[in-house]
């Protein structure tokens, strides 16, 4: 018979192993390969078992056993010194409190997914393991950071393969309380929850979960609770689960319900409400309105709070393609707001923040990475060519503006070392160099030699093949219960072959299936008798993709060629625990999206921060970091007239750097059987790839340039009783109505030869309408740089130009301060501005004058959109 409810029922600990409770209940177990070594010698047989998930490991472990170590006195040490480490890791300064810098005391982090361990599956893919990463590297070096997220009790969903190659979807309900997850409390000891107000007079509550991931809490909102309606109990069913209206649920409860629950969590421990907001993509973007709602609530009109919000406020978009971004219907985003949701706050200003007509849009739609961006005062991609690209996507946003100018930085993506990195290689690093931080472990040094680096390439990829034997096993098992797999499992795969890993989603452009482009001549090289090549690949396609499912089927029924299948295996079922072993044992990681659609690629990351070599095109974060010696780049053929082709020529390329340097680097080997010049690129990336590759570097990137500025402004705009605030918006409100009248009407230069030369200075002469504002409300500027094809300046630098009475027939130029009454409009309503620009490079040289807005609460000076320049 099936059960009809289940629950976990926890172990009680004896007094003695108090220590490992304490380990357990903090996530930090989870990349702290101390903390694993311990919990892994309780049972080694249950840990195996238990996928390395220690609650589920004291619920299998025998009472005997836990008697057993309860009276042996060295495993209670044991045990004890590492919870003292633990207590000292969670108490003593880090990185981030040695900074001198005034700094937020708490920041809020909203991502729809967080990818920490395999142990908590509330994850999809890449922007939940980034998510993950972000929160560990922020405790590591101590950045107060609360992650917010939803709590779905199916997670995302478990994948199965048909015989026939065809991908299965399944959603095993979780039980948190099997889950390393607590409720938070009232004082009175019932449950927190939130409230969001809904159509009909109908409610929706949710419950708070929260998990200790090392320094950092993440709350998690959970609405399957009995006091929802049953349809509602369904909002937090699964990760990018339902249709338009669920899925707006899901992030009405995200942001809104987010920052309510923060403001719970801080009331009720006593901690910092945030001073800065990270928006993880566009899902969590309503975050911001509640906040404006707040200030509503304090007296400040919706212009007001808006220049509040957003000046504490981070956005980070992960998509470099349109249909990547959620929309909504405007008129069920209408309907949501002109309820009780957020009182104060008008559904016609929130449909305004979502329009994205001004984008290329289609009008009745509402955009979350458009209101994303308009509710954030910084806004960064993922790569520095994410960046590019998304300065192009939404450039819209800022018209006139050339597309380098648009406010969106980047912060490339790094990976959480202690968590990606294999224990093997952390070992050898503790060995061989006295450390435990491969990441910025010296390894260039001599004391690692090449032999012990190859032994422990050999030992993961042997990892691998076995791991890969056991799940292609237990799959079959799962799908045909009491039968025998096929013998040929036992030898999938070989431990001596140079093995090749694709794991990712499978949406369409990540291009799973361009390797079988030729199967002809993958065949070749697959079984190719001196330099045979293996691939180990994952990865799960969307529910609702059914040319992803094709894709994959293709994949799999290519892999079960008997030709071939002892090279070549899909695993289904891709997660943390399958990609810790995936990475590391893998020589080479291919990636071959269609560039530039790959926002970063993080998979590739992991693999080089244990010596793997990528194959990659030069898309997402391989496009800045590859160096000719940490791998190779695919060639691009994006000036191809059809796709067909496009595919054609970079597939003939892949196969062609297979074949002729990937393959023959790797079994060139020396007497002793060592790859001689293969581990030198594996030194090499190990010493050079690690420490800029690290999800350290992001945070304290993520730290220095966005989070602390972020503070700093948004604690500008609340002086004064949020006086700087409204005098802000007043005078963005009279810069937008007097923007029509702003014209450069004459410019004029001097102070150059017939020839100019390298030094020489233009002095530039420009008489500007202001309409009713002054030189203060604007920078005039000289853009330029080289001129290339129509005349378009390129390498383009600015200077601004001083207000300045320009000369006439009697009087000579005068420069002049803004305000002073020297700077005054001539007889015409005009004012002059003039400077120099020095000319220091040899070449074609163009410039134009522009005008554009000025203030000092400003982070750019395109924030606004309005620009004039000269014609």
């Amino acid at each position: 018979m099936k059960a009809i409810r289940k629950f976990t029922v926890r172990s009680v600990l004896p007094p003695e192993l108090s220590a490992v409770g304490e380990l357990v209940a903090n996530l930090r177990w989870s990349w702290h390969e101390p903390t694993r070594r311990l919990l892994a010698h309780i049972s080694p047989d249950d840990w195996e078992a238990t996928t390395g998930d220690p609650i589920a490991l004291l619920g299998a472990v025998a009472p005997e056993r836990l008697a057993q170590l309860a009276a042996d006195e060295g495993f209670v040490a044991w045990a004890n010194s590492l919870r003292d480490d633990l207590n000292r890791y969670l108490t003593e300064p880090r990185w981030y409190q040695a900074e001198e810098e005034p700094k937020p005391a708490s920041i809020g982090y909203f991502s729809p997914e967080f990818g920490i361990a395999a142990a908590l599956p509330q994850y999809s893919g890449g922007l939940g393991i980034l998510a993950g990463d972000h929160l560990k590297a922020a405790s590591d070096l101590g950045v107060p950071i609360i992650g917010v997220g939803l709590f779905y009790r199916a997670g995302y969903f478990r994948q199965a393969i048909s015989r026939d190659g065809w991908q299965q979807e399944s959603y095993p309900v979780l039980d948190p309380d099997g889950l390393p997850l607590s409720v938070l409390r009232l004082a009175d000891g019932s449950p927190a929850q939130v409230v969001l107000a809904l159509l009909d007079d109908r409610a929706l509550y949710a419950r708070i979960w929260q998990a200790q991931v090392g320094r950092v809490k993440l709350l998690l909102l959970d609405t399957d609770i009995p006091d929802n309606d049953d349809d509602l109990r369904s909002v937090t069913d699964r990760l990018y689960g339902g249709g338009g209206e669920h899925r707006l649920l899901q992030e009405l409860l995200l942001g809104i319900g987010g920052v309510r629950a923060l403001k719970i969590y801080s009331e009720l421990t006593e901690t910092a409400e945030p001073e800065v907001f990270h928006t993880n993509e566009g899902h969590a973007g309503f975050q911001g309105l509640e906040r404006i709602c707040d200030l509503i609530g304090e007296g400040l009109s919706f212009d007001v709070a808006l220049q509040v919000v957003r000046a504490g406020t981070v956005f980070t978009t992960h998509t470099p393609v349109p249909a990547g971004i959620d929309r909504f219907d405007a008129s069920l985003v209408e309907r949501y707001f002109s309820t009780d949701l957020l009182p104060g706050v008008d559904a016609h200003a929130v449909l305004a923040l979502g329009n994205e007509v001004a984008n290329g849009g289609v009008a009745g739609m509402f955009n979350m990475a458009v209101m994303g961006l308009r509710l954030a005062q910084r806004a960064n991609g993922v790569s520095q060519l994410h960046g590019e690209v998304s300065r192009g996507m939404f450039a819209g946003l800022w018209p006139g503006f050339d597309q380098s100018e648009v406010p969106i930085t980047s912060v490339t993506n790094g990976v959480h070392a202690p968590t990606w990195t294999d224990p093997l290689l952390i070992e050898l690093a503790e060995n061989k160099l006295g450390t435990s931080e491969t990441a910025t472990a010296n390894w260039a040094s001599p004391d690692v030699t090449d032999d012990d680096l190859w032994a422990v390439r050999n030992d993961m990829r042997r990892q691998l093949v076995f791991d890969a034997r056991h799940r292609v096993t237990e799959a079959w098992l799962e799908q045909s219960p009491g039968s025998i797999p096929p013998a040929w499992y036992r030898g999938l795969l070989d431990p001596n072959v140079l093995t090749i890993g694709f794991a990712r989603r499978v949406p369409t452009y990540k291009r799973l299936t361009l390797m079988l482009h030729d199967p002809a001549r993958l065949k070749s090289i697959l079984l190719n008798p001196t330099q045979p090549v293996q691939l180990v690949i994952a990865g799960k396609s969307h529910p609702a993709d059914e040319e992803g499912k094709r894709l994959i089927q293709k994949l799999v029924q290519f892999a079960s060629d008997p030709e071939v299948r002892h090279r070549i295996v899909f695993l289904p079922n891709y997660d943390i625990g399958m990609a810790q072993k995936l990475y590391p044992g893998t020589d080479v990681w291919l990636n071959n999206p269609l560039r530039p659609l790959e926002a970063c690629g993080t998979s590739g990351m992991k693999a080089a921060l244990n010596g793997g070599l990528n194959l990659s095109i030069l898309d997402g974060w391989w496009n800045e970091y590859y160096d000719g010696e940490n791998g190779w780049a695919i060639p691009t053929a994006d000036s191809v007239d059809t796709p067909e082709e496009r595919d054609q020529l970079e597939s003939e390329a892949l196969y062609d750097l297979i074949e002729h340097q990937v393959a023959p680097r790797f079994y060139d080997r020396n007497a002793q059987g060592v790859p001689e010049r293969w581990t030198q690129s594996i030194r090499h990336t190990l010493a050079t790839l690690s420490p800029s590759l690290s999800a350290e570097r992001m945070v304290r990137e993520y730290a220095s340039r966005l989070y602390l500025p972020a503070a700093a402004a948004a604690h500008a705009v609340i002086d004064g009783d949020y006086a700087v605030a409204a005098s802000l918006s007043e005078w963005k409100e009279r810069e937008r109505a007097a923007w029509p009248s702003v014209a450069v009407v004459h410019v004029e230069s001097g102070g150059l030869d017939d020839t100019p030369q390298v030094g020489d200075e233009l002095q530039v002469r420009a008489r500007v309408n202001l309409g009713s504002l002054t030189p203060s409300d604007v920078s005039v500027q000289v853009v330029y740089g080289h001129t290339t094809n129509g005349d378009q300046l390129a390498d383009t630098r600015t200077v601004a130009l001083s207000p300045a009475v320009l000369a006439t027939n009697t009087t000579p130029i005068t420069v002049v301060t803004p305000g002073t009454e020297a700077a005054q409009s001539d007889s015409e309503g005009l004012y002059g501005f003039s400077g120099l620009v020095k000319l220091e490079k040899a070449g074609s040289f163009g410039y134009t004058v522009r005008v554009v807005p000025r203030h000092e609460n400003l982070a750019s000076s395109a924030e606004l959109g309005l620009i004039a320049a000269a014609r």
